[in-house]
């Protein structure tokens, strides 16, 4: 069985990362045929959240998308996803962020238990590699949030050290890294090799 494509795409706060990587699905599905599938992690915590996620879902109705609604474990998204699907994950830091604060209702975050995140971020490459026996293209999105100067707050340097360490991972196997600037798409790896500045 061949390993679909896996592309991520990073960038800062309305770079255009998401609308870059639905063009993108969409316009192999238009030329090969598949399934798009839409996996989003964001949860409506306040009402600007609230905002974004309907206008996202609002863009998303002129194409037929597969909506899979999945804040945490990813690896529940599993059983929906069929042979040649094109599917795009929106956003890894909104699920790291879910992830990390998992169990704060009970006095049990998974971000002050040393081995939670290590066992979840396990879970998550391994669920990578499933989705890419099936899906024909996988996109990851996430945002870059490592531009800015350290935080003082010993847990905001905790999220940003797991999304740095995520990134590098994902980037590691992915067949296309792109850095989102703007709206222009920045190639760092474009078929599995490192592109030269």
């Amino acid at each position: 069985m061949v390993r679909g494509k896996l592309k991520v795409v990073i960038g800062g706060v309305r770079s255009g990362k998401s609308a870059y990587a639905e063009r993108f699905l969409i316009e192999e599905v238009q030329r090969d045929g598949g399934r798009l599938v839409y996996i989003a992690s964001g949860t409506a915590t306040d009402s600007e959240m609230q905002e974004r996620i309907d206008r996202h879902r609002l863009e998303r109705v002129t194409t037929d998308w597969t909506t899979i609604e999945q804040p945490m474990k990813l690896e529940e998204v599993l059983p929906a996803i069929r042979q040649g699907d094109a599917v795009l994950w929106d956003c890894v830091t909104t699920w790291l962020a879910n992830e990390l604060y998992a169990g704060w209702d009970f006095g049990t975050p998974c971000i002050g238990d040393p081995d939670c995140m290590e066992q979840k971020e396990v879970r998550l490459f391994e669920t990578i590699e499933s989705l890419l026996t099936e899906a024909a293209h996988l996109v990851i999105v996430s945002n870059e949030v490592l531009d800015e100067l350290p935080s003082m707050y010993a847990e905001t340097r905790i999220y940003c050290e797991w999304l740095g360490r995520i990134h590098r991972k994902l980037v590691s196997i992915a067949d296309t890294a792109i850095e989102m600037d703007c709206g222009i798409a920045l190639y760092w790896k474009n078929g599995g090799k490192e592109v030269a500045e």
